[in-house]
Formats: structure tokens, sequence, C-alpha cells
């Protein structure tokens, strides 16, 4: 879902703050307003519009470093349709493979942005892998994640790490009363917790258990938007 402005706004402030608290170096750079996504944005994801808060959040100055959970970082504008071979990950999605936007980036882990439809707003979680298959909703949307996320610091199970000057999630965060599991950068994940979350957001299961063969198609898929695009 897409969150009113406001609450995005002071979802994200409370989460630099509690970061901060923590340890993390991120000083208050002041908070911009929404700018413009550039015009390819629209050609690579096959949409005719990218909502304000993906566009806030973009337009945010943020230091030049880790300052996600599990020394993740926030990605880019995307140039060019090269961008869209991140998405070959998203086995059985409840709506059109090409209308998401890689957003977050954990090393293991990919966050999408889901920029249409009924979805518009959620963010959807890939695990980076040939053979892993979890196609499944971190948060229904932007404020949700962050404020899983300055909760998790406030529970004491999202930490500072001295030596490398980023944060770490910690195991327990499954156990963490209040806490949704999915919405932190870890994995694996509960298999039951997995499975439960991908039913509840409309995962196609049959998909995902023919992950192989329905990857093939998906990257036939991206080779042709690609080809399209002239990348």
């Amino acid at each position: 879902m897409l969150d009113d402005m406001r609450v995005l706004g002071d979802a994200v402030r409370e989460y630099r703050v509690a970061a901060t608290a923590a340890g993390l170096d991120w000083p208050d750079q002041g908070e911009s307003p929404a700018g413009q996504p550039p015009d390819v944005v629209y050609r690579i994801f096959g949409v005719d519009h990218v909502a304000e808060q993906l566009t806030w959040l973009q337009s945010q100055r943020w230091p030049d470093r880790r300052l996600l959970p599990n020394a993740g970082w926030r990605m880019p504008w995307p140039e060019g349709g090269d961008a869209l071979d991140y998405l070959g990950l998203s086995i059985g999605t409840p709506f059109p493979w090409r209308q998401q936007l890689p957003l977050f980036h954990f090393d293991f882990l990919l966050y999408t942005f889901v920029l249409a439809g009924e979805h518009e707003g959620e963010i959807w979680r890939y695990v980076i892998s040939e053979d892993a298959w979890e196609s499944v909703r971190a948060a229904t949307s932007l404020a949700g994640l962050f404020d899983q996320w300055a909760r998790g610091i406030a529970a004491g199970v999202v930490g500072y790490d001295e030596h490398n000057k980023w944060l770490l999630v910690d195991d327990d965060v499954a156990g963490a009363p209040g806490l949704d599991p999915l919405a932190f950068p870890v994995a694996p994940v509960e298999e039951t917790l997995l499975r439960a979350r991908q039913r509840e957001c409309g995962v196609n299961m049959a998909v995902v258990e023919e992950g192989f063969e329905y990857q093939e198609e998906l990257l036939d898929a991206i080779d042709a938007a690609k080809a399209s695009l002239g990348a």
C-alpha cells in the first residue's frame, strides 16, 4: 500500500534516530522534497507513473554508506534495462514481474518496491540464489518496513558492529515479540512462516514449486524486454 507521506517521513526519521543512537554515523542532512525519476524508469518497468513515496525516498540525501540492517544499502535509480536482470528471482509473484523496482540490496537479498496495481507500494524480498524460490512480501509499505527496523533496534536484535561500522541483525529476531522476521534481511527464514506468508500474499505456489522451469520463461521475458529497450 502507499503510505501517507507524513507517516512515511516520520518512520524514516525514527529509523535514522534509532540507528544513530545505536552507533551508526548518519548525520541529519534535512529532508528533501520528492523529486522525479529519470524518464527511462517508466520505460524500463513498463509503468505510466511512479509513486511519490518512492520518489521522496530516492530524493533523500543519505551518506554514501551502508545505512540499512545487515549492511544493506539503498540502490540508485536504474539507468538502463540491465536493472531487469535483478527481477529474474521473482517467481510466482501476484503482480507482473516487471512492475517492481530494485530498491534495497543486502548482499544475499534483494528488496523491491511494487510500482503498480493493487500491490503498489508493497516491499518484496528475494533471495539472491540460483535455486531458492522465496518470493515473498517483506512489508506492506515502506513506512511499515522502516518501523520494523526501528523496533528491531529498540528490541536489541539489530545492533551496531563497531568493527565494520554498520548494523547487524541478530538471529534471535524470529523470537522477538512484535517483530516480523520477514521484514528483516535475514536468510534462511523458518519454512512454515515463509510458506504461510507466501500463501497469504498471493504467491503462486505451483509456480514456486516448479521454479527452474518457470525461471527459464522469466529469463526469456527479461531478455525480450531488454531487447525492446535496446539494452
